[in-house]
């Protein structure tokens, strides 16, 4: 510890919560040795804190279909949302449901728990505060959206912020547009980026990408450019375009563009199988009767 003493059996000691650098023996040790650590505990959190913010995430922050197990696309017409359970479920599986179940003329249910699907607002709303009741981050933040299109910009700052607290990126990302409009709390430019910071952490690429875009107007060209590569090795189409323009003006080097290419390649492809190729035809079809009845009428 600080004060020397050594963690022995009947001697627990406990890190600092914000660096990991120095040990205490309890409480009064640790505000005993304050004044002395302070600057060093600060400029280590820092350090710790640049460390996850720049790390690559292992996945986007919608993570992998739990049915097909492969990840999930970042782009939001391509994955579901099942109100029964809070699980994203990929196009090609909540596809592959639907046509099974109208062959086999079945009352529609989710793919995943097999929960009836719901047919009204009520029903759905329901769902959701079954989930919410068991502390579902994902439930609170899809209400969050409901409470602000009713223009009720309070409830859904409290949603989200409970959301928030137990590690919802998307619930931090909407907190930070909160936070950037002044909607249900104070306009607070920090705290924006406070939570985009932690959507970005935790794998949320527009996030990233807004946060190079924040580097870029402060100049930060170098912390830009970081961002812009991890967004696109999740996928993130918008970041390779920038990073196109950062290559033409001498900002990205040829092979960190050429790298960058290669990945956000690679994360597209791994979330393409046949079944999603069949449903995202199978939408154009739709789309395209739909816009033909609309033209009759």
């Amino acid at each position: 510890a600080s004060c020397g003493i050594a963690g022995v059996d009947d001697v627990k000691l406990k890190k600092c919560d914000d660096c990991d650098l120095v040990h205490y023996c309890s409480d009064i040790c640790q505000q005993d040795h304050s004044p002395k650590h302070e600057q060093l505990c600060k400029e280590r959190a820092a350090e710790l804190r640049e460390e996850l913010l720049f790390r690559q995430p292992e996945s986007s922050h919608v993570g992998d279909c739990p049915i097909c197990c492969l990840p999930l696309s970042i782009n939001g017409k391509r994955v579901a949302l099942m109100s029964c359970c809070s699980k994203w479920i990929c196009d090609g599986c909540d596809h592959a449901n639907g046509v099974r179940q109208r062959r086999e003329n079945l009352q529609a249910t989710c793919p995943f728990c097999r929960h009836r699907v719901p047919t009204t607002h009520k029903e759905l709303e329901a769902n959701a505060m079954k989930r919410i009741a068991a502390n579902d981050p994902v439930a609170m933040t899809q209400l969050g959206f409901t409470r602000e299109n009713e223009g009720d910009y309070d409830s859904a700052f409290g949603l989200w912020t409970k959301a928030a607290e137990l590690g919802d990126a998307i619930a931090h990302w909407s907190l930070s547009i909160a936070y950037a409009k002044g909607e249900g709390v104070e306009a607070d430019q920090a705290k924006k980026i406070y939570h985009l910071e932690e959507a970005a952490i935790a794998g949320h690429p527009r996030a990233r990408f807004f946060l190079g875009s924040f580097e870029l107007k402060s100049k930060r060209h170098d912390r830009a450019v970081k961002h812009w590569i991890i967004a696109a090795k999740l996928g993130l189409d918008g970041s390779i375009r920038v990073l196109k323009q950062c290559y033409k003006g001498g900002l990205v080097s040829k092979e960190e563009f050429a790298a960058a290419l290669r990945a956000h390649q690679a994360a597209v492809d791994a979330t393409k199988s046949p079944q999603r190729e069949e449903a995202a035809a199978a939408l154009i079809v739709t789309d395209a009767q739909l816009a033909g009845e609309m033209q009759l009428e």
